[in-house]
């Protein structure tokens, strides 16, 4: 190989590695992260940054996108918290709604090896499709967030939760 001629393959290299740790986070995501933080759902964080992952359900239930977003209390992915936030649009507007949240540790005496010390809402059905949704998570990718992003966040979407004073 002429002498030399590694540089350009490196620089090339570095470039495309920076440009995919440059990748924005779903909006999805960041969106329903913020509306957790501005409702007050995620437990306080002494990190800078959190670990999200995510999943879309537009199946389970009819005419409505269930999205499961689960904050890693720790690097191992074993327990955190998980929420179902329903996305829909009002007008030109996206809404998410907070329904159900739950603190999730992965346990052998667990079902399907899940056990929730604080149980989400709902039944048996809710239970099945939460514990499906994390292991789904588990799986795939997480997003890193820095906690300032979650706090001073401009909200532009509607956020709403179970919880809000009818």
């Amino acid at each position: 190989m002429v002498k030399g001629a590694w540089l350009p393959i490196l620089l090339t290299m570095c470039i495309s590695g920076a440009v995919k740790a440059q990748e924005a986070n779903p909006p999805v995501l960041t969106h329903a992260v913020q509306c957790l933080g501005a409702k007050g759902f995620l437990p306080a964080s002494e990190s800078a940054i959190a670990n999200f992952g995510y999943f879309l359900d537009s199946a389970s239930y009819p005419h409505q996108n269930a999205l499961y977003v689960v904050d890693f209390a720790n690097a191992s992915h074993s327990r955190g918290w998980v929420f179902t936030v329903f996305v829909s649009n009002d007008s030109d507007r996206q809404v998410l709604n907070i329904q159900n949240n739950a603190r999730f540790v992965t346990s052998k005496e667990g079902y399907l090896g899940i056990d929730f010390p604080d149980p989400p809402l709902g039944g048996t059905w809710t239970q099945e499709h939460i514990i499906f949704a994390i292991r789904r998570i588990q799986r795939g990718t997480s997003y890193q967030i820095p906690i300032q992003e979650i706090q001073n966040a401009r909200l532009d979407f509607q956020c709403e939760s179970y919880a809000d004073p009818r």
